[in-house]
């Protein structure tokens, strides 16, 4: 007989603290792929982020975030083998929450930003071959992932090094960088509010069903880019040189980039809260809808009450323990500014839209790691520090197999726990 707990099954109270958990930790270390540049840049303080990120976060998590979600998450595992085993579907899920949270855990208190969704993948694949056999695994899903360590950096790096140098060739290295920065500013402003809109089209509101083809996305895009072009060219006549501290040229064109990077951040944030929510209450849905049929429970609805615990969690998380990530990410890969942070999050936007149209498996935490290399590349090898760099590397790579391996121990652990 099942064991139940104040009138619940047993099972379920586990995997609701779980997910809540494993929430948490999505906050305290995913929050770093939007705010981490703007806190290491001094556009925003740790607090201020903090804010911003939970209400952005939240909102995409709660809103936007998914009524119905593929529980057998990415496409890990197949369908046949999920309808075979039904009975240790559960526990698996249980032990994949496990797996995750805890790497995740180990990963923020020592400030690696690691990837959430790799973490989850990696706990399924784990508990999977062992439960249902290697061959419940979709091995070439799990190529494309680990394709994914190579492009997702290489795409945001390339993009980062890109509009920097762009910046710098068009503003900061002109003689007037205050004029050059009025006269450019308005475009920037353009393709910031135009990939926001490409962002929250493709990436933050598709499980909304709002599908718009693509001719519809760019007009709609382009619509918002020409309101960010006048906004830009209001906020840029307001800027007045004498501003200026004595010897420092840059400090109005600096300053007039902090609005930019902000923007961005949010875009990111938002699409985040979203998306990543559902690595936290993906499992969760399986494990309650495990009790009903095995289509249903293959791709089950989404209660609010879940939403709810996602994104409360990933809030919780970001309060207590975001600020970890935030320091790698934001200042100790390379010395960031307000228009270096601009070009890492631009180009850590284009690259998670790039990526959705073209189906890319692509990790935002590395896409953002891989842009702030970029920026600091753009300045020299000299201006990283490569020890921190290599460790997060390691720290990737590592991901996969150490989610794998926990996964399966707690995957036993919780059926002789919980088993009937």
């Amino acid at each position: 007989m099942e064991p139940i707990l104040f009138g619940i099954p047993a099972l379920v109270l586990v995997a609701g603290a779980l997910a809540l958990f494993m929430a948490w930790n999505i906050g305290a270390n995913d929050v770093a792929n939007a705010m981490g540049t703007s806190v290491g840049s001094g556009a925003l303080t740790i607090r201020q982020a903090i804010i911003v990120a939970a209400i952005l976060e939240f909102s995409g998590a709660f809103f936007v975030g998914g009524h119905v979600t593929d529980t057998v998450r990415k496409g890990i595992l197949t369908s046949d083998a999920v309808a075979l085993h039904m009975d240790v579907l559960p526990f698996g899920m249980l032990g994949s929450l496990a797996a995750a949270a805890t790497l995740l855990f180990g990963a923020t208190r020592f400030g690696l930003p690691v990837s959430t969704t790799h973490s989850i993948v990696g706990a399924i694949i784990g508990f999977g071959a062992v439960a249902m056999g290697i061959d419940a695994i979709e091995w070439g899903k799990v190529a494309q992932i680990a394709l994914s360590w190579v492009t997702s950096p290489l795409i945001g790096g390339v993009l980062a090094f890109s509009i920097f140098n762009l910046t710098r060739w068009l503003i900061l290295d002109r003689e007037d960088p205050t004029a050059q920065v009025k006269r450019y500013g308005p475009v920037f402003y353009f393709v910031v509010l135009g990939v926001i809109g490409l962002v929250t089209l493709f990436k933050g509101l598709k499980n909304l069903k709002l599908d718009f083809d693509l001719p519809e996305a760019i007009l709609l895009s382009l619509g918002l880019g020409l309101l960010g072009a006048l906004f830009g060219s209001f906020m840029l006549s307001r800027v007045r040189p004498e501003s200026a501290a004595p010897g420092d040229r840059f400090h109005d064109v600096e300053r007039s980039f902090v609005l930019l990077q902000i923007l961005t951040a949010c875009a990111v944030a938002f699409a985040h809260g979203s998306n990543d929510v559902a690595n936290a209450i993906g499992p969760l849905a399986a494990i309650i809808h495990s009790f009903g049929d095995v289509e249903y429970a293959k791709r089950t609805v989404v209660e609010p009450w879940m939403l709810l615990v996602g994104g409360g969690g990933i809030v919780l998380g970001l309060a207590t323990w975001g600020y970890r990530v935030m320091e790698t990410v934001g200042r100790k890969i390379t010395e960031l500014t307000p228009s270096r942070g601009f070009a890492a999050e631009l180009a850590a936007a284009l690259t998670i839209v790039l990526a959705s149209r073209l189906g890319i498996p692509v990790s935002t935490t590395h896409i953002l790691v891989g842009s702030v290399l970029g920026v600091g590349l753009a300045r020299g090898i000299g201006a990283l520090d490569l020890r921190v760099a290599g460790t997060i590397l390691v720290s990737w790579v590592a991901t996969l197999p150490i989610a794998a391996v926990l996964s399966i121990l707690f995957f036993y652990l919780f059926r002789s726990l919980l088993a009937p």
